[in-house]
């Protein structure tokens, strides 16, 4: 839309009133027949019929029970959280002129979700407007990082959502750490982390659906003054909106009303985003209609999403089960995402040699580099060796390696020897995935499961795991191998491909592979729960952990091993790939093979080691990164200087993850996640370009 159309939009933002009148109501009438038939849904066996007789004074209290204990809650807990959601994407993505932009996406959710945590690991119980405080304040923080990140530089959309993500990533993994602590049922805190609309009752959606309700109605105060600011910031100043208030009133408001949903509800992921961009598409732009539209769809897809969520988990009526409603949006929005994110301008095209982050300083010697670090891996191998909830001493160990220790000593060691050569081959596996994928991609923060490969195969594992349980051992790395490559290949086809003429955007390809995440990993979280798998196992194994591994888990690391080894050999090719679009078939190089090729080797190498300790997340990011800071660019170096970084910190990992709570075991996934995701946000800081 051009500038004059849009500014005719603004000044006569009702000017096709029949068309808008019709098409609220409309709206209108689906949410009410959603929102009816998802009050008929549930375990109890209480029908739609029962409860049509209950108003008409023929039910009997077992349904008049089932209906405000349950149903009505639930269904106005649906309400209430699309409103809110739709109505704070619609004013996140008019303050940043960002059709990408939600309370999910910038971090907010996550943000709001970690401080509702932080309350209850400390035991205080609070009420629904005090918790709600706490969201807010959370969500807060997370949007004041976003800002924090991305004010050093250009405010590109694609450095902004990178942002979000990495701030959403480590309020995340922040709050996973404190639910492991936490010695409740993994089913009750699997379904808070993915949204559910289960409630014991009426306080809770009544007392913040007023809350909701009062910031619904002050948002269209915020149209104009956004409809104006779509013309950018000067225009809209020359017109008299003050930019340095309304966009802050606008986030705040956003915050207020997705912290609320978040308290209420729990993180529901892309329905802030959905919700506006289907009313553009019907050809509402106008704030002061998009608002209240964006509200009603949002608020049909919540509710529809959960109906769905209880129809798909009604089969499995011996034990009762449901897909958590976040789950199934999910699902629905991270297609959403991938197909926004093809067409949205990152601002990063064709950004050049991204990867090249080394300090120009004099990097030491390569030998002595490399030696020290096998000798800290070596070194933290070994006092991983005694930590654990049964600690042994150096003597002990010692007597171990000459033959002569006691029973106690041969088991202990007999268990935990297997998992670190595992933990220290997989963290090497990791970070030379993540030097390959960053080099094709030219983009630092470019880590396997950032692109999707993590998430493909863990798909594919659990997939093989669901459907042939007796398959062979050599059938899971396998399947997760496939998994992570045919993820990796829709992402880069669905992000633009190796022939694009204007060069692989590397912003695009990581906004593209986070939609394909999620995606992924909603598939996963349907298939665990659907299928009555074992959900703690399960967990553990997508939180990424290298507990009761032994020696055979080794060989599905033998391919993966194999794959660094040739990465290193032909490195040239790997250089060569950090030079752009046009230098690189100047010198011989077929640019199109060597970026599949090398990112077919990336995803094999994630994606296999995904299959032997599951999603273990961040090491191909950091061991990459600090690889080229030690001994520089050169792939022939980097690359083993990475494994052995990597696997460092894999290795130290899984014994804090042991040590810290013994005898209960952090998995190494959320540790990497608790040292990466920081470190993320100080690379992202430190990039003015991405």
């Amino acid at each position: 839309m051009s500038s004059a159309a849009l500014a005719a939009a603004v000044a006569r933002p009702f000017g096709r009133r029949p068309r808008a009148v019709l098409m609220g109501g409309a709206l209108s009438l689906v949410l009410c027949l959603v929102g009816v038939v998802h009050l008929g849904l549930g375990a109890s066996g209480v029908g739609l019929g029962d409860i049509v007789d209950l108003l008409l004074g023929h039910g009997d209290d077992r349904t008049e029970d089932v209906l405000l204990g349950s149903r009505l809650p639930r269904t106005l807990t649906g309400l209430v959280v699309g409103i809110a959601l739709g109505v704070s994407g619609a004013l996140v993505q008019g303050a940043t002129r960002n059709p990408l932009a939600a309370p999910d996406t910038l971090g907010v959710n996550a943000g709001a979700y970690f401080a509702v945590v932080l309350v209850a690991f400390t035991g205080v119980s609070l009420g629904p407007l005090p918790a709600g405080g706490a969201a807010f304040l959370g969500g807060l923080v997370a949007v004041a990082l976003v800002y924090l990140l991305t004010s050093g530089g250009v405010m590109t959309p694609g450095r902004v959502l990178l942002a979000g993500a990495t701030i959403a990533m480590a309020a995340t993994s922040a709050a996973e750490f404190l639910q492991i602590l936490d010695s409740q049922a993994t089913r009750g805190l699997f379904f808070w982390g993915n949204g559910s609309l289960l409630q014991s009752g009426l306080e809770r959606p009544l007392t913040l659906g007023a809350v909701v309700v009062a910031g619904a109605l002050i948002a269209p105060f915020l149209a104009r003054p956004l409809d104006l600011l779509t013309l950018g910031d000067e225009t809209a100043q020359a017109m008299g909106v003050r930019v340095e208030r309304i966009r802050p009133a606008a986030f705040l408001l956003a915050v207020l009303l997705s912290a609320s949903a978040v308290s209420l509800a729990g993180p529901i992921g892309f329905v802030g985003l959905i919700g506006p961009v289907i009313v553009r598409q019907l050809g509402i732009r106008a704030h002061a209609l998009l608002i209240p539209m964006a509200a009603l769809v949002s608020a049909v897809l919540v509710l529809g999403a959960d109906a769905a969520a209880q129809l798909i988990a009604a089969p499995a009526a011996a034990q009762p089960s449901e897909i958590p409603v976040g789950v199934v949006t999910a699902l629905i929005g991270g297609p959403v995402f991938m197909a926004l994110a093809r067409r949205v301008s990152t601002g990063d095209a064709d950004t050049g040699a991204a990867v090249v982050v080394s300090d120009r300083r004099r990097a030491p010697r390569y030998a002595v580099a490399l030696g020290g670090g096998l000798i800290v891996l070596a070194v933290a191998m070994a006092v991983s060796l005694r930590v654990g909830d049964v600690q042994i001493s150096w003597s002990q160990i010692g007597a171990w390696v000459f033959g002569s220790a006691e029973q106690i000593t041969e088991a202990v060691v007999s268990f935990r020897l297997p998992r670190i050569l595992v933990a220290a081959l997989a963290g090497a596996c990791l970070a030379v995935a993540g030097a390959a994928v960053q080099a094709v991609v030219r983009n630092p923060l470019a880590e396997p499961g950032l692109v999707g490969v993590t998430g493909g195969a863990s798909l594919g594992a659990i997939t093989v795991i669901l459907l042939v349980p007796s398959a062979p051992l050599a059938a899971l790395p396998a399947a997760a191998g496939i998994g992570g490559v045919l993820m990796l290949a829709l992402v880069l086809l669905v992000a633009g491909g190796s022939g694009s003429r204007t060069g692989l955007d590397p912003t695009r390809v990581v906004l593209v592979g986070l939609g394909a995440a999620a995606t992924s990993m909603a598939l996963v979280n349907i298939i665990v729960v659907g299928a009555q798998m074992n959900l703690a196992a399960a967990l553990g194994w997508l939180a990424g952990s290298t507990y009761g591994r032994d020696f055979s888990a080794l060989s599905w690391l033998v391919l993966p091993a194999l794959v660094a080894v040739l990465l290193v050999v032909v490195a040239r090719p790997v250089n060569l790939l950090a030079l752009g679009e046009e230098l690189p078939p100047a010198l011989g190089l077929d640019l199109g093979r060597a970026r599949l090729l090398v990112l077919g080797a990336g995803a094999v190498l994630a994606a296999g080691t995904a299959a032997a300790v599951g999603a273990v997340g961040f090491v191909g990011l950091v061991a990459p990164h600090l690889a080229r800071r030690i001994v520089g660019n050169n792939t022939a170096r980097m690359m083993p200087m990475a494994a052995v970084l990597g696997a460092v910190l894999v290795v130290c990992s899984d014994a804090l993850g042991r040590r810290l709570l013994a005898p209960t075991e952090i998995p190494v996934g959320i540790v990497t996640a608790l040292v990466g995701a920081p470190y993320m946000v100080w690379l992202l800081h430190r990039t003015r370009e991405v």
